[in-house]
């Protein structure tokens, strides 16, 4: 079994993804979907959340071997960039979504320079809207961006071709593609249900609307 597949493996054993094309999810965007996904659930699992960090950390190592800091994405990816920060003994910082509004009014949480490579941890990537806002955060105050580590990845063509756009690399622990077809192997999906959720990765936003 592939990394990607245990990523996947341990998410739906936690139900930090689940699948549900019969009832789909309410996005906050108003999409409709067949998949919830929220990696703070696997924070409390001891030995997935272990294993993810382990994963994350390696990915970081290979990757990104002389990285100057790791930069956490607000709230989602705080303890994971903190955690794998931690594992490498690398400086850490995190972004919130905007400034705050009293006392320092900091956008960017921790200490930094201007010229450090920076390493963004993100707890999943849908349209890459949010994630490269981020970036963008980071590179005004005078970091550079040389990358980002997400654990989920939803594969949308639109985030591809944002992060290519904006000439930052993006890997992910694991993706739509390799979970749903894990939940087919294991029958949590069957063949009418995948063409579906196969469906819905390529046009989500008009998905589910005409049931």
């Amino acid at each position: 079994m592939t990394n990607e597949k245990v990523v996947a493996e341990k998410l739906l054993q936690v139900k930090a993804v689940q699948l549900n094309v019969a009832t789909p999810y309410t996005w906050a965007s108003g999409w409709k979907s067949p998949i919830y996904c929220d990696n703070r659930r696997v924070l409390s699992f001891p030995y997935a959340r272990d294993f993810i960090k382990s994963e994350l950390c390696s990915v970081i190592f290979e990757r990104f071997p002389d990285v100057d800091a790791l930069a956490g994405v607000a709230t989602a990816g705080i303890a994971w960039g903190a955690m794998a920060a931690d594992q490498l003994k690398l400086p850490y910082m995190y972004v919130r979504p905007k400034p705050k509004e009293h006392g320092m009014g900091n956008q960017i949480e921790g200490a930094f320079e201007k010229g450090q490579e920076v390493l963004v941890i993100e707890d999943l990537v849908s349209t890459g809207k949010s994630s490269l806002q981020v970036c963008e955060v980071l590179q005004q105050a005078g970091l550079k961006v040389v990358g980002m580590v997400s654990i989920f990845n939803y594969g949308f063509e639109q985030a591809a071709s944002a992060f290519k756009s904006a000439g930052i690399p993006l890997y992910s622990l694991t993706n739509y593609e390799v979970l749903i077809q894990l939940a087919v192997e294991n029958g949590t999906v069957n063949e009418n249900q995948l063409n579906n959720l196969l469906k819905w990765r390529e046009d989500p936003s008009a998905w589910g609307l005409n049931p």
